[in-house]
């Protein structure tokens, strides 16, 4: 059955096969950027529950957000709030983010940055590295398992962490086989876009011991929170609530204070 996933996938893979860069010298480049902020780090060392605060203007479920937010001025509040990490949509198409969405937000903060994007290729990868992301996604649901390794590799030789994630249970198993160290379990259902917030609850038990668990999708109050935080989870992923939100640094503080 298709997903929402296939018409984006779909454009982001005809703009990677016309890409005709070359890989080794932009690998080379990865290679040379100064240290990243390291996100799974800072993650696996606060106590409690972890935020992870996104920068989304537009969802293709929800249509606009906040479409005229200031990244910069947004990710200062996440601070401030007490987010642990950010996380930024580069999608221009469909989210209507943008790479200097990420490096205005990044650069207005000390905390390390996810760039929440589709990685179709290797490139994508190094493009992550080379705007100034700590961390790249990959979707198990979006790529191939040769694809997945190959990927999952090079960010760890360009020095950029790896958020893995899944949604159900062979997605899961996937990312444990393949042995990574951060993975994120998507609470949104790829046919219907609905959020099934019994999934989350229901892996949590399949994440081995030393992986650095988040949360995704969902997530919208200090209920859902402290109900996340019960199944094991040390990080919660949010966009639309504080993106939304009158107030993001208070809504991050809601939804860590009660742990």
């Amino acid at each position: 059955m298709a997903t929402y996933l296939d018409g984006i996938l779909d454009a982001h893979r005809r703009r990677a096969a016309a890409d005709d860069r070359d890989l080794h010298d932009l690998v080379a480049r990865a290679e040379a950027m100064p240290a990243a902020r390291g996100f799974r780090a800072k993650l696996a060392a606060e106590p409690g529950l972890s935020v992870i605060a996104e920068i989304k203007r537009r969802s293709p479920s929800k249509g606009d957000l906040n479409a005229a937010l200031d990244p910069a001025a947004l990710a200062h509040s996440y601070e401030v709030g007490g987010a642990a990490c950010l996380s930024v949509l580069t999608d221009v198409d469909h989210f209507g983010g943008s790479v200097d969405d990420l490096v205005a937000a990044r650069s207005s903060v000390t905390l390390p940055v996810l760039r929440k994007d589709f990685t179709v290729a290797a490139r994508d990868v190094c493009d992550a590295r080379l705007m100034g992301a700590d961390c790249v996604l990959l979707i198990v649901a979006a790529l191939a398992g040769e694809e997945l390794r190959k990927f999952h590799r090079l960010g760890g030789q360009v020095g950029i962490d790896v958020l893995v994630e899944v949604h159900d249970e062979r997605e899961l198993d996937e990312a444990v086989y393949l042995g990574a160290t951060l993975i994120g379990v998507n609470q949104r259902d790829l046919v219907t876009f609905a959020v099934d917030h019994e999934r989350a609850a229901r892996l949590a038990a399949r994440i081995p011991d030393g992986v650095v668990k988040v949360a995704e999708s969902g997530v919208r109050d200090a209920d859902d929170a402290r109900r996340l935080a019960d199944a094991g989870y040390d990080a919660i992923l949010v966009g639309e609530t504080l993106v939304t939100a009158t107030d993001p640094a208070a809504t991050i503080r809601l939804l860590k204070g009660r742990f």
